[in-house]
């Protein structure tokens, strides 16, 4: 049996609305195919530059739908083990060490049961009944042999254990996978997911994104911090500021008391925005230039 659609969104309109009550701002193209991954029960592929909201969208959806989330980080050297499953070897030899050897056959079978199994994050979707958001978070930093452990799941929501069978999903999960497209993903695991790619927001967007997150920030001084980073992503930066660092610039600059953006307060404290010393040196040097309107 699998999750009714009505689990997550009844409509793309629904989809922008309750993302929206808890702080995500879709476009109609988010909330569209939001709305269809759910839907449809297929997985959702989001591609964009780091710092979008591409793993915000997944929380934002467990938040907005009331389900549990449950994250694969992916990373270089990340393998079965730490993706699906592994036996509690310390705890089946221990169970072996204390049974006799006239035991030894029977206790054999007893070692490979669930008591002895350690699910990692995609076996543990796959297992739940309640309703759940499986995140696989930056999926273009793993090695493509790891895309192989994700056809099964994203094919059929079923994992094959061999000393257990075949354990299928009772309640399909909704899955996003997260890429910052580092690497080409094969076309096997493109073939099975819906696409979405997030691009930085314009400036209008971005901005009514921090008087949301924001409180207390005036509408004047919320402009003109998103029309400096809009000019800093248009540098050649080693790393161009992403959303949520907007957002904190703009906390820390309403924590200081401070109602309008000028050099002086960039120099203080760009390092909230910007994390590599080129990029500081190259924004100080061309905003003294281009100073954001007062």
């Amino acid at each position: 049996m699998t999750a009714p659609s009505s689990t997550w969104f009844s409509a793309p309109a629904d989809a922008g609305k309750r993302l929206g009550e808890v702080g995500y701002l879709a476009d109609t193209a988010t909330a569209t195919t939001t709305y269809l991954a759910g839907a449809l029960e297929k997985p959702l592929l989001v591609e964009g530059p780091a710092g979008v909201g591409k793993t915000e969208l997944a929380k934002a959806v467990s938040r907005a739908t009331g389900a549990d989330l449950v994250r694969l980080q992916c990373y270089e050297g990340l393998d079965e083990a730490r993706a699906l499953y592994e036996w509690n070897y310390k705890k089946q030899l221990l169970r072996i060490q204390s049974s006799g050897d006239q035991e030894w056959e029977k206790t054999h079978d007893d070692i490979f049961t669930d008591e002895f199994l350690l699910t990692r994050p995609l076996l543990t979707a796959i297992r739940r009944e309640q309703p759940t958001v499986l995140l696989i978070d930056e999926v273009d930093k793993t090695d493509v042999e790891v895309e192989g452990l994700l056809l099964e799941v994203l094919s059929d929501f079923q994992v094959t254990i061999p000393e257990l069978g075949t354990i299928e999903a009772v309640r399909r999960p909704f899955v996003i996978l997260t890429s910052n497209a580092t690497r080409e993903l094969s076309e096997a695991v493109k073939r099975r997911c819906l696409y979405l790619h997030i691009d930085y927001p314009e400036a209008d967007r971005e901005r009514d994104i921090v008087l949301g997150q924001v409180p207390g920030i005036e509408k004047k001084l919320a402009g003109q911090i998103v029309e400096t980073v809009h000019k800093m992503r248009e540098l050649e930066l080693k790393k161009s500021p992403s959303i949520a660092e907007t957002i904190d610039w703009a906390r820390t600059l309403v924590a200081l008391g401070i109602g309008t953006l000028d050099n002086e307060t960039i120099d203080r404290t760009l390092g909230v925005l910007l994390k590599h010393s080129t990029d500081h040196d190259r924004a100080i040097r061309e905003l003294r230039l281009r100073a954001p309107r007062k």
